[in-house]
């Protein structure tokens, strides 16, 4: 990257507060600045004088073209461009953009994944424009940030449920702290999303089918070295990486998004970049952003970024880590203990909340990270199981068990809690956690939610999160709003929170066996390994009837969900199988035939010398490289039937359920002879790139 000053290329491309104060009127901005501060209508007037402006602007930075940039419910951005030119009277063009085209737009909806909320015949969709979140410039388009929906007015994109389930929060949240005497004019929860990544030679990606058509390998032997010896975390970063992060950062900042953070990861050739906090509205775009950046930026320096869950088997997967918190319009955030006692009451009553949230849902938040990759990834190398429990270190069990048992707490002061009439202690708030194996931890003034997939968007995570929270404080603001007792009932409140909801918590080894058994056994935990297993219980009734009373979700929208989650889950494994019978058929069969005959030839050339040569190796290997051919072709040919066989089930769940039992244990015992097949075979005869020199190619 060139030596640039950051301050001045920061947002540089994008039409933040700072240009919207500079170019529109005292008094558009100010209206604007309502509609985005407080959900105010957004008037006509003001949205074409936007719109005047925003176009001045982006012709001015170099733009021809607009996009609505919206999130459909492919797990990518979509966008349809439109230029500003228009007819003029004299034969040319005049540059044209009104208020009507910022506000809404009319895209083909016919190909997005609606399940079932959408009629052929009703092939058009809707795009708003969300105010909330900056339009910027990208590859000469003005990208303004859109919801999506259909026709008849479902919600077909990520970004509407997101918006939705905020602004459930924000109204409970909201009814708490009144009730401590703080009036706030919005509540809003922000995230930083820790991405990992892997980056791999592009001329190697481009030599494996299974890269190319799925984003992970599908076979592949380990090579000597992995991960065993844990120098490529936070070791020095390569300069061919060095270059990709410098002009990734560039990008990044050029757009407004607060790329802070960037080191090595475990595994060989795995990445990690940071952003600073951001609304979780606005950094669920930029993550989808930062995603696509990535990709591109990583074409340009002859590597490709994967993002795929887990690429490489045997070594650590890559997730997204969702820091989540919770803060008022002051900057008051309420995931932070604070210092004095009545803080401190505040802040256990939020956490408490969270807490409750976590155990009463937490079906969904595991069906919220559920993919087909994230699958592989979770429960091992790092990441968490499947199993969602609550990790809040030693001072925060501490005092939750002091609250419960009403004893003396043991630490800075040794008084019974009982809020807002005794003392309570007032501990640190950086209270963080190295326990990689805990799915939902609280690390000193947010949780951080670890089971997100690296290709995921957060948005999905968020929305279930931001909705269990605001029905735990529903539930406490409609106890505690009128009680005679305030403080008496708060703490009540708190410590029959902490027992009924004690199960959740753990702070302990989330690989052991002991813990999937007394989780599952003891404390009635869920386990949903797979997204076969955790999908349909979106629509269990409880969670229906939660998502829907704050307004997240409709019915319709509900059930065309999980029907589409289950049907990509369905379709990702289906393309892997198949890729699987076409490398193995094409690929790996014949070079195993081709060094077969070479090594016959070989032995009967031997032979043919001497009688007195054995050909031990020659012969082993022949021997042993041939029983493979044979396994080899019997689960090819098992996996083809397999595959085959979804398609006599009419129904989604079904189909779910005969992938995970049938489909992938199938894949899986055909990798096993592929791979065990590349160990004997010479690298110079082997159809693909090995792991060694897809790990280690870029440095």
């Amino acid at each position: 990257m060139k030596q640039q000053n950051v301050p001045e290329i920061y947002g540089s491309m994008v039409f933040d507060d700072r240009v919207m104060r500079a170019r529109l009127s005292a008094k558009v901005y100010q209206s604007l600045r309502k509609t985005i501060d407080e959900n105010a209508k957004l008037e006509e007037d003001v949205a074409e004088a936007v719109a005047c402006e925003m176009r001045d602007w982006a012709v001015e930075k170099g733009a021809t073209h607009f996009t609505h940039w919206f999130q459909p419910l492919t797990g990518v951005t979509a966008e349809k461009h439109d230029s500003f030119i228009a007819p003029s009277p004299d034969g040319g063009v005049i540059m044209d953009f009104s208020g009507k085209e910022l506000i809404k737009g009319e895209p083909d909806a016919s190909s997005f994944p609606s399940g079932g909320l959408r009629a052929t015949f009703e092939a058009r969709g809707y795009t708003a424009w969300d105010p909330t979140s900056y339009a910027f410039i990208k590859d000469h388009t003005l990208c303004i940030p859109t919801a999506f929906c259909s026709y008849s007015g479902d919600a077909l994109d990520k970004k509407t449920p997101l918006l939705r389930s905020m602004q459930a929060l924000n109204r409970q949240a909201k009814r708490i702290l009144k009730l401590f005497g703080t009036e706030v004019k919005y509540v809003r929860t922000s995230v930083g999303p820790e991405q990992e990544y892997f980056l791999i030679d592009k001329e190697m990606f481009e030599k494996r089918p299974d890269l190319v058509y799925t984003g992970r390998t599908l076979f592949g032997a380990m090579p000597p070295k992995g991960q065993e010896l844990d120098d490529h975390y936070f070791g020095v970063i390569k300069p061919r990486v060095t270059a990709f992060m410098e002009d990734l950062n560039e990008e990044l900042w050029k757009l407004g998004i607060l790329a802070k953070t960037e080191h090595n990861e475990v595994a060989p050739a795995q990445h990690e970049l940071a952003p600073i906090f951001s609304t979780t509205n606005v950094a669920t775009d930029n993550n989808q952003l930062a995603m696509e950046i990535m990709q591109k930026v990583a074409r340009k320096h002859n590597m490709v970024c994967l993002l795929h869950e887990k690429p490489f088997a045997g070594v650590n997967g890559s997730g997204k880590h969702n820091n989540w918190s919770m803060a008022t319009d002051n900057g008051t955030n309420l995931l932070s203990p604070g210092e004095t006692p009545y803080e401190n009451a505040q802040f256990l009553l939020f956490l408490c909340a969270v807490i409750q949230a976590v155990d009463d849902y937490q079906d969904l938040l595991r069906l919220s990270v559920a993919t087909a990759g994230n699958d592989h990834r979770l429960g091992a190398n790092e990441a968490p199981p499947a199993i969602i429990s609550v990790f809040l270190g030693d001072e925060l069990s501490a005092i939750l068990d002091a609250i419960k048992n009403d004893t003396p707490y043991e630490g800075k002061e040794k008084e019974v809690l009982k809020l807002g009439v005794h003392v309570l202690p007032r501990f640190s708030k950086d209270t963080t956690d190295r326990n990689r194996t805990s799915p939902f931890a609280f690390t000193g003034n947010k949780f951080e939610f670890r089971s997100l997939g690296s290709s995921n968007s957060i948005a999905c995570c968020n929305i279930m999160l931001n909705a269990a929270v605001a029905e735990s404080l529903k539930q406490f603001a409609d106890k505690l709003e009128g009680a005679a007792d305030f403080e008496g009932t708060m703490h009540e409140l708190i410590k029959e929170t902490i027992k009924k909801h004690e199960r959740i918590l753990f702070n302990g080894n989330g690989y052991a066996e002991e813990w999937v058994k007394e989780a599952t056994e003891v404390r009635g935990l869920l386990n949903l390994k797979t997204t076969a297993d955790a999908m349909p219980h979106l629509l269990d009734k409880k969670n229906m009837d939660m998502l829907m009373v704050h307004k997240v979700f409709t019915e319709t929208e509900l059930q065309s969900r999980c029907e589409i989650m289950l049907e990509n889950y369905c379709k990702t494994v289906n393309i892997e199988g198949h890729t699987m019978v076409d490398m193995v058929r094409k690929n790996y069969l014949p070079s195993i035939e081709g060094y077969l005959c070479r090594l016959a030839k070989t032995i009967s050339l031997m032979k043919s010398v001497s009688d007195n040569v054995k050909c031990n190796y020659e012969v082993s290997t022949m021997e042993r490289l041939s029983e493979l051919t044979d396994y080899i072709l019997e689960r090819v040919r098992d996996l083809e039937k397999a595959l085959e066989d979804l398609g006599g089930f009419d129904d989604i769940i079904k189909t779910s359920e005969a992938i995970r039992d049938d489909v992938l244990p199938k894949m899986e015992h055909l990798r096993k002879h592929v791979d065990e097949a590349e160990m004997l075979m010479p690298e110079s005869c082997w159809p693909f790139p090995s792991y060694g020199k897809l790990l280690f190619s870029v440095y």
